[in-house]
């Protein structure tokens, strides 16, 4: 691939696109984002994934774009192939002349595989943030707020029975598919051919519990047969390496052990939960759920939620209501194709509307992922970015003392987002002594209870993983102490607490006491536009269920749906028809409401 500018656009196909769109019907998105974009993505920026030798191939950065175009329409390979040959608007904008053949619709599979190769996922969205950075659309400070939603893998839901048997079964077509006569050859173990004939989910398993116990463990006794066959000296050294035998080897470790049985040989055994006196089974974060999509992952939001797949962490800029009407004046509108301003009586020309709310990260990660373990992730990339904000609006699953501080100090943002109220139980008890009737003396490194008696005890420990301070106070002081049965009920008749260190209790403190006030509650209402996002992904790009496998693809996905969002609300700003910033979900509304009842 030899990088080179993108042609301009045809001059028949642009005087019939100028000759379908006179007056006042607007052109199509394509070539709105031509005219106003050019050359928006670069054949220069994906040289890395293309070869200097062999035989032509199709502009990566047009392949590109047409990535971002099928996304804005929700097209199949074939669809996208198809509109290319005959769409004018994207004839238009990919500088295409009438004639073009276009290309097979395995060119966009080859290029989503090598962009993923090179570690070029988020190249689209970092290219198009930089175009609008330099258009002054976007930049560093101001307000953004960040949600995640869970993603459906393209996996079917296999139960642990079905999982044994189709691992077996997938690794057994990689190595008949890599080498033909290897399995022939090397094992004869019977039974095989009628138990992984058929895919494990495509039959019904036995109803007896006797009987499906027997088929698993014939599945872990198959698999064992089958791993150690191809790790024998014998065998190519190679066939250890396909995807389908690793995961086979995963399944195995996960589910199954191997103890030593009558007569000295050994049995498989299923692995067992430690509550019913087993082995124990892995944490769900690292569970197989399908040899077709290793980093896939079952995982469970309250009561009603259980899916299996992944979450995707979206952030946009945002604006408030106030600022976008502040252009607003009686008088007459003047449109130029990009923005419209407002004319008073006088004849002053007021402010242009503001700008778009744009996405301007985008993170996915297997379904068990913590929100939490994601905000300092988020910063990270939106600094390589330029464009961290000066406030983040989050929900309650983000911030925790640590990041509030990390958040503060290193990114220098200051996150607006409900912590987790205390739920100790003196604070439960509503009448009780809860942490905050405590007064810290951080430099004696002391603590007074609320009648006046000092700590005892200072006691720096780690818990969980974390850092963490133990105070204790006298019981001679405690067990005569008329209010005792509101400040402990422990058995030791002695109150103890346990605090951050300074910096990250002081930071939690303050958030507390700051949520609670009615001025917070009305600042954080502007956090609920975000939920429309994700609504329009949804609805528009289909990020629900993603289409590919694998983390690297189904972040590729996300990341060119984020374009195309940021091109549909571009195309409607550009138009005059701005979409609607104001609009809060019930949804929304009730979270507002949830936040303020546990103030």
């Amino acid at each position: 691939m030899r990088p080179r500018p993108w042609p301009e656009p045809d001059p028949v196909i642009a005087a019939a696109i100028r000759s379908m769109y006179r007056g006042k019907r607007q052109p199509p998105l394509a070539v709105r984002v031509r005219d106003e974009l050019g050359e928006l993505f670069a054949d220069a920026e994906f040289a890395a994934a293309f070869g200097a030798q062999g035989k032509p191939g199709w502009s990566p950065g047009r392949l590109a774009l047409i990535t971002v175009l099928q996304r804005v329409e929700n097209l199949t390979d074939r669809q996208a192939a198809e509109t290319v040959r005959t769409d004018l608007g994207w004839k238009y904008a990919l500088g295409l002349s009438l004639e073009d053949p276009g290309f097979d619709s395995s060119v966009l599979s080859e290029f989503r595989s090598r962009v993923v190769a090179h570690g070029l996922e988020e190249k689209a969205l970092d290219l198009l943030l930089v175009r609008l950075s330099g258009k002054g659309l976007i930049g560093a400070g101001g307000k953004q707020r960040t949600d995640s939603t869970h993603v459906i893998a393209a996996i079917r839901d296999l139960n642990h029975l079905e999982l044994a048997g189709e691992c077996v079964r997938a690794a057994l077509e990689a190595i008949s598919a890599a080498a033909p006569d290897w399995v022939a050859r090397v094992l004869e173990v019977p039974g095989w051919a009628g138990r992984y004939r058929a895919r494990a989910d495509s039959w019904r398993l036995p109803a007896s519990q006797a009987k499906r116990e027997q088929l698993a463990i014939a599945y872990g006794t198959d698999a064992y047969a089958l791993v150690e066959a191809v790790y024998a000296p014998f065998s190519p050294a190679w066939l250890r390496n396909l995807p389908a035998v690793q995961a086979l080897r995963v399944m195995l470790v996960q589910n199954y052990i191997r103890v030593p049985g009558k007569g000295g040989r050994e049995v498989v055994r299923r692995r067992r939960p430690l509550e019913d006196g087993g082995e124990g089974l892995p944490p769900a974060r690292h569970r197989l759920t399908s040899p077709y999509d290793i980093d896939a992952r079952w995982a469970a939001k309250g009561e009603d939620l259980y899916w299996n797949g992944y979450k995707v962490h979206i952030s946009e800029t945002c604006h408030t209501a106030a600022a976008a009407g502040a252009g607003a004046a009686p008088g007459q509108n003047i449109q130029d194709g990009r923005q419209v301003q407002q004319v008073g009586e006088v004849g002053e020309v007021q402010a242009p509307p503001v700008p778009p709310n744009l996405i301007t990260n985008v993170a996915t990660t297997d379904a068990t992922v913590p929100d939490n373990q994601m905000t300092t992730a988020i910063h990270r990339a939106m600094a390589r970015r330029g464009l961290l904000p000066a406030e983040h609006y989050m929900d309650a699953g983000y911030p925790c003392a640590e990041v509030l501080v990390a958040s503060r100090e290193e990114f220098g943002v200051r996150l607006v987002a409900p912590v987790l109220l205390d739920h100790s139980p003196q604070a439960r008890a509503a009448g009780g002594y809860d942490r905050t009737a405590f007064t810290i003396d951080w430099d004696k490194r002391q603590v007074t209870c609320p009648q006046g008696h000092t700590s005892s005890s200072w006691s720096p420990c780690r818990q969980r993983g974390k850092d963490a301070i133990v105070v204790m106070f006298p019981a001679t002081a405690c067990k005569p102490c008329p209010v005792r049965p509101a400040c402990t009920s422990g058995k030791r008749e002695r109150r103890q607490l346990t605090v951050h260190p300074q910096p990250l209790q002081q930071a939690l403190d303050a958030a507390r006491a700051e949520q609670t006030s009615r001025d917070w509650l009305d600042k954080y209402k502007i956090r609920a536009g975000v939920e429309g996002t994700l609504r329009q992904a949804i609805a528009v790009t289909g990020l629900r269920r993603a289409r590919y496998r694998g983390l690297p693809k189904v972040h590729l996905e996300h990341i060119y749906s984020a374009v195309a969002l940021n091109l549909i609300r571009l195309d409607a700003w550009w138009n005059g028809h701005p979409l609607d910033r104001t609009r809060t979900s019930h949804l929304a509304r009730l979270e507002l409401a949830e936040v303020a009842l546990a103030a």
